[in-house]
């Protein structure tokens, strides 16, 4: 009860302050005090749903400014090195730190939109792992700092089976000029419909090199299975549903959806 009184008091007081400052993140007035700081609303929902990257960097520009190390504590250099993200020819320049490669780089910039609340809905400190563990609050669920499906979106495995193809990408691609859209020019051409990509950037990249399609269908793989995408229907689609798709939703998640403006009436 006491954790409850605390949080419903620094939500009034920081709802106060935001109101003060015409809705913007006051972050001037809490920088002294990391208790208050952590227990502001926009670490919560509803706030957190409409956060705006400038609110989130006036506390966490550090976050953009971090640059990878010269070398590593092994004293191997980073460029003598190739990274994982860079075997593919989609990416171009130095190792760059995860949370660049999302937002600022140039492929972030080119086939991107995201936010950082596109990954990160908040951080509940009643939802943190208790110090010393607590083995005896056996109801307590340890919460993720960020949904690891939102990772798995676009760092899956290729579902090369599904599609139909005799071998992974990186082995059969050959046998298909190298291009997924000889296949994908006309099945499931409604691609990308979330608000965190840029589809038509997507779609002129990936005619001219198919590494941007592989990149995050399989080439910068994670995790040892796909994501189970919406199937958005497309022009042509078949009445008949494939085995493998009749659980599959037909929208995106709500908060993924592209929101359509609506003309001034």
């Amino acid at each position: 009860m006491k954790l409850e009184a605390q949080f419903i008091f620094f939500s009034l007081l920081f709802s106060m302050l935001m109101m003060a400052g015409n809705g913007a993140f006051a972050a001037d007035g809490i920088k002294g005090n990391y208790e208050q700081a952590r227990w502001h609303p926009i670490h919560f929902k509803p706030a957190i749903d409409d956060a705006t990257d400038e609110q989130c960097l006036s506390c966490h520009q550090e976050i953009l400014d971090r640059k990878v190390l010269k070398k590593s504590l092994a004293g191997v250099s980073s460029t003598a090195t190739t990274a994982w993200y860079q075997t593919l020819s989609s990416y171009s320049g130095e190792q760059d730190t995860f949370h660049r490669r999302h937002l600022v780089t140039p492929l972030a910039k080119q086939v991107m939109d995201m936010k950082c609340n596109t990954c990160h809905q908040g951080s509940n400190p009643r939802q943190e792992a208790a110090i010393p563990p607590d083995h005896s609050n056996t109801d307590f669920t340890l919460r993720k700092a960020v949904n690891p499906d939102i990772c798995l979106m676009c760092h899956g495995a290729n579902p090369y089976k599904l599609m139909g193809l005799p071998s992974p990408w990186s082995e059969s691609r050959n046998m298909f000029q190298g291009n997924c859209l000889l296949c994908h020019a006309s099945i499931r051409t409604t691609r990308h419909q979330v608000n965190f990509l840029k589809a038509d950037a997507i779609e002129e990249a990936g005619i001219k090199d198919s590494d941007v399609c592989f990149g995050c269908h399989g080439g910068r793989q994670w995790y040892r299975i796909p994501y189970p995408y919406p199937r958005h229907s497309w022009k042509g689609m078949a009445k008949e549903i494939p085995d493998w798709a009749k659980e599959r939703p037909t929208l995106s998640e709500p908060r993924f959806q592209i929101k359509i403006k609506q003309a001034a009436k």
